[in-house]
């Protein structure tokens, strides 16, 4: 299993795989109605984890982010959107988001 997958969720699909499975299921529904891109869900998503202080899952979706063709500049700019609203909280998803931006870089 990916070492950007959070502890909590490595045990949650070991632990209760059909939970996990639904739990997928449901992610895959929800993007399958988005409007919105790849790379774009994928930075609005960052943001509200960062706002919502989340910092567990903020590699992975890094990673996700990445891949589907965001900057480096883009993610630190999709960490920091919430700033105005949620506060300075935020920041402390900022180093956690560019370490694994360049981790993903250098694989």
């Amino acid at each position: 299993m990916s070492t950007s997958i959070s502890p909590a969720f490595q045990a949650f699909f070991k632990e209760t795989p059909a939970h996990a499975q639904a739990w997928g299921g449901a992610i895959a529904g929800l993007g399958a109605a988005s409007a919105m891109d790849e790379k774009t869900t994928a930075l609005a998503y960052l943001a509200v984890m960062a706002a919502m202080r989340l910092e567990s899952g903020i590699a992975f979706h890094v990673a996700a982010a990445r891949r589907a063709g965001a900057s480096r500049e883009e993610v630190a700019s999709a960490i920091l959107v919430g700033l105005p609203a949620a506060g300075n909280c935020v920041i402390a998803s900022l180093p956690i988001a560019l370490d694994a931006y360049d981790e993903a870089a250098a694989e």
